[in-house]
């Protein structure tokens, strides 16, 4: 019974090191909102890529809720974000998500359909 006994306190060590050398980082947005709480300026943090207080005019972000298997989201824009310019934003999205899907999935056949409508996407909205 000792012997359990130390072997589970020897793994619980184990666990507790790598936990204290997990180390943690932040990414930051900040919002400045007009009278009618629309994004009038926005400006981005990334500890990690050296990014500081760097205007943007767009951002999405989405994270997982394994609960309620649902996307949750963030979308906002100032009010000044050009049209043409949301167009690309969202054309680079689609590509990215393309390429996302391929690495998670490894199904190629179904990312080459989210690249296509991607390319889709650019001829009707007229920018490319």
């Amino acid at each position: 019974m000792r012997d359990a006994c130390y072997e589970v306190n020897s793994e619980l060590e184990t666990r507790n090191s790598k936990l204290q050398k997990m180390r943690q980082t932040q990414i930051t947005i900040n919002v400045e909102l007009d009278e009618n709480h629309v994004p009038e300026k926005m400006t981005w943090n990334a500890q990690d890529g050296g990014v500081e207080n760097q205007e943007t005019k767009a951002t999405m972000i989405s994270v997982w809720d394994d609960k309620a298997m649902e996307a949750l989201r963030i979308d906002l824009w100032t009010k000044d974000m050009p049209v043409d310019q949301m167009k690309m934003f969202l054309h680079q999205i689609f590509v990215s998500l393309g390429h996302t899907y391929q690495r998670a999935t490894g199904e190629d056949d179904v990312a080459e359909k989210i690249q296509k409508f991607a390319e889709d996407f650019a001829f009707m909205s007229k920018i490319k």
